[in-house]
């Protein structure tokens, strides 16, 4: 695969859809938001936003059309199975104005688990591929994902859907890696610090300055991160917070 149609940008940015109506309902709990926000924030790439839509042509058209105009990439999970209501490949070709049909490679791809006779209209959904799309490889169950200019449409079975994004991650264009930087705020109230975060915050702004406070078997915690890509700035802005925890200790 080729990630040529997406070409190197100053502020590499995704966004994330997730399809199917068992996750609006409830019955099936989401894993893969996670695991592509982790990767992405592995490589680099600033995950912007996220969307859940239900089953239904017309909202999955819609959502891909916004979020590939928005974003550097656009990754979907889910809707691309043998069943009825997985129609996330018709969506997206409707989405790029383009045709879909059995695509030979993903048929190929198909016969290396299945027989031929065992290829029923059911199974050859998953090989109705969008005209112009290349396929993702799924070493698990061989039934292909695929992307089309910068949307990447794969499984919604967690374990698939994995491997999908480890044969798609070496393509991807990314930032400068985010250093992260964790502060221990212990006990102490974010209502002790909010107002003189929010100074650091605003005086140190290519970082970005968060307060995550949490109930753990010891009782109340506090954690202050800092992220950013300039090393210098992270270090700067970790003494300046650093330094509003020591005095409101002292």
């Amino acid at each position: 695969m080729s990630s040529s149609s997406t070409p190197p940008r100053a502020d590499v940015t995704a966004a994330i859809l997730v399809i199917g109506d068992e996750i609006l309902s409830g019955r099936t709990k989401d894993k893969n938001i996670g695991t592509i926000a982790d990767m992405l924030t592995e490589i680099g790439v600033d995950l912007r936003e996220v969307r859940i839509v239900p089953d239904v042509k017309a909202e999955i058209v819609a959502a891909v059309n916004a979020l590939r105009a928005r974003y550097t990439y656009l990754f979907t999970s889910g809707g691309i199975g043998p069943t009825h209501d997985d129609i996330t490949a018709d969506s997206v070709a409707e989405a790029f104005g383009v045709g879909i049909d059995v695509d030979p490679r993903a048929r190929a791809m198909l016969l290396e688990r299945h027989r031929p006779e065992d290829l029923n209209a059911a199974r050859l959904r998953m090989a109705r591929i969008p005209d112009g799309a290349e396929l993702i490889a799924n070493p698990v169950s061989k039934a292909p994902g695929f992307h089309i200019g910068n949307v990447y449409v794969m499984a919604g079975v967690p374990q698939i859907m994995a491997a999908m994004l480890d044969e798609i991650r070496p393509t991807l264009t990314s930032n400068a890696p985010v250093i992260s930087e964790t502060i221990e705020a212990g006990a102490i109230p974010e209502g002790n610090f909010a107002g003189e975060l929010g100074e650091i915050a605003a005086a140190h702004a290519t970082v970005s300055i968060g307060s995550y406070p949490s109930m753990t078997p010891e009782g109340f915690r506090n954690r202050i991160v800092v992220r950013g890509r300039d090393a210098d700035a992270v270090a700067a802005a970790r003494t300046a917070v650093e330094a509003l925890l020591a005095g409101l200790r002292g």
